[in-house]
């Protein structure tokens, strides 16, 4: 197939910015570790489903890992139970009700990909692995609740000290041409650092005084243009970003494979990720839509067995223009 191009250009209404919260961005920014339940209490194959009500009612949980000589083999949860209380067969094994269909995830994930989870799954809690996959922790939406508002509450004293620091951090300096440019480089397959790129770009912004709404869009846009470079090029690719006073350049290539279809890869939740990247947690198929409803115009052009080149800008309104000052042409 030739080549492929699809542009898409509007502007972001400021009730479409304002749905881009503070409370998503943070979803990209924790990790899962941060938020889950270290040290699980878990149950063994053999334990007796009469056992565990009593050590569910005891403990006050609705859910509980099932692990065999060290390794996680299933899940036992309270609607197993509830089966299990139906049918009077309390004197039976965990292992005759546990589900060995198990989605998991890895401690160094973002919350994010999480939540993705648990939306495309009726499962309501996420064993935690490791990166040698044995178990850590354990993951409800409880947990992702109580962490996104702890986080909000550092986050309200923090932002104060921030928007001081930004408002002074170039007075002194003086530039024709108001240009900052960073570059990264992606490795295909490093899913440990993905959502480094993005999260220095957003810290970036920040510093030069742009507004938090400017920064969460940005780097919303720039995290799964960075995932999808880790899930689906074949050699990585480079994130290219220029700031400038009145717009954000962003600029995102790679040499393979290409994408075959660009209307079917723009419809939500369509995806060709592998089963190992799907099993990690990624590949949910909401990349390409995530980006379009972040940026005012997007640019895809693609040519099938060669490479991808997505080019995307974010338009700043007078209230988010950077102020002079701004440092002048330099590139990271």
């Amino acid at each position: 197939m030739g080549d492929i191009s699809r542009v898409q250009r509007r502007t972001i209404t400021d009730q479409e910015a304002e749905n881009i919260t503070r409370v998503e961005e943070l979803a990209y920014e924790l990790k899962v570790h941060t938020v889950m339940t270290r040290d699980p209490i878990t149950v063994t194959p053999e334990t007796k489903m009469e056992d565990t009500l009593d050590l569910f009612r005891s403990k006050r949980i609705s859910g509980a890992p099932v692990i065999s000589h060290d390794e996680l083999i299933g899940i036992i949860s309270i609607e197993d139970l509830i089966l299990c209380l139906q049918k009077n067969d309390l004197d039976s094994p965990v292992s005759k009700y546990m589900s060995t269909n198990l989605l998991t995830i890895k401690g160094s994930e973002p919350v994010i990909e999480a939540l993705k989870l648990f939306a495309s799954s009726h499962f309501g809690r996420l064993p935690v692995l490791d990166s040698n996959n044995k178990l850590v922790g354990i993951l409800t939406k409880g947990n992702i609740t109580n962490g996104l508002l702890n986080a909000l509450q550092i986050d309200y004293h923090e932002e104060e000290v921030r928007r001081y620091r930004a408002s002074h951090l170039f007075e002194d300096i003086n530039s024709d041409r108001s240009s900052l440019i960073l570059r990264y480089n992606i490795k295909q397959g490093d899913f440990i650092h993905g959502g480094t790129a993005s999260s220095a770009i957003k810290l970036a912004l920040l510093r030069l005084g742009a507004s938090p709404q400017i920064a969460r869009r940005t780097g919303i846009a720039v995290y799964e243009a960075e995932m999808n470079l880790i899930i689906h090029s074949t050699n990585g690719g480079v994130i290219r970003v220029e700031i400038e006073p009145h717009q954000i350049s962003i600029n995102i290539s790679d040499d393979g494979p290409g994408i075959e279809d660009i209307e079917l890869a723009m419809r939500p939740g369509y995806s060709t990720a592998n089963e190992t990247v799907r099993e990690l947690g990624f590949g949910a198929g909401m990349g390409l839509v995530n980006i379009q409803r972040c940026v005012d115009s997007m640019r895809l052009e693609s040519v099938y067995g060669k490479g991808t080149n997505l080019k995307l800008k974010i338009l700043l309104q007078k209230e988010d223009k950077f102020g002079e000052g701004t440092p002048g042409n330099k590139e990271k």
